[in-house]
């Protein structure tokens, strides 16, 4: 009975180190720190927020995108308290080289949609021409870059997105047109940790 015992053990023992490896989810968080532009206002502005998400079997997965652009439009004086929030839910596709444990590298894409949110608070120019309003407006966003791990859990990471409404904030309709001169849209260069 005891070699039987032996044996059995000795079997689950081998079958447990022999066994493929299972794919297991890469979770991460980066907070970063932004520049932004092209929207035809007073840009190269900072603005800051983080991204949170995972990657399944290291290639691909999901990640929420909170973004907030301080005075995005202009100083206080000329435009009051003024910012660009943005929210989104985006799929990621990346390549692990290196693997998606210890020192690597891992060149991504991402893009989805969500809320960007425009806010003017007074201000001279807005007081000039009674502009003081907010917009929650739905929109996309897409773009790539590459996070880099020193270890299995600190790295950092470099991104570029476009961010567009999809409401023309000339006539307030929602158009699904890409090229829609009244479409609300800006750059955003960004660079921050990541932990994972």
């Amino acid at each position: 009975m005891r070699c039987v015992m032996k044996a059995l053990i000795m079997a689950a023992a081998v079958a447990a180190v022999s066994a493929p490896s299972v794919a297991r989810a890469d979770g991460f968080v980066s907070p970063w720190v932004s520049a932004n532009g092209g929207s035809g206002f007073d840009n190269g502005r900072a603005g800051l927020g983080v991204n949170a998400g995972w990657m399944g079997a290291g290639i691909i997965g999901g990640e929420a995108d909170l973004g907030w652009s301080p005075s995005f439009f202009g100083n206080k004086t000329d435009f009051g308290n003024n910012s660009v929030i943005d929210v989104m839910g985006n799929l990621i596709v990346g390549v692990p080289i290196g693997g998606t444990r210890g020192a690597g590298i891992r060149p991504f894409v991402s893009g989805g949609v969500g809320l960007i949110r425009t806010q003017i608070d007074g201000g001279t120019f807005a007081r000039s021409f009674d502009v003081s309003s907010s917009n929650n407006m739905f929109g996309w966003n897409l773009g790539g870059g590459v996070m880099g791990y020193f270890n299995d859990h600190v790295g950092l990471r470099g991104d570029v997105k476009y961010l567009r409404s999809f409401e023309d904030t000339n006539t307030g309709v929602t158009v699904i047109d890409l090229n829609a001169p009244g479409q609300f849209h800006f750059w955003r260069a960004a660079v921050g940790v990541v932990f994972r």
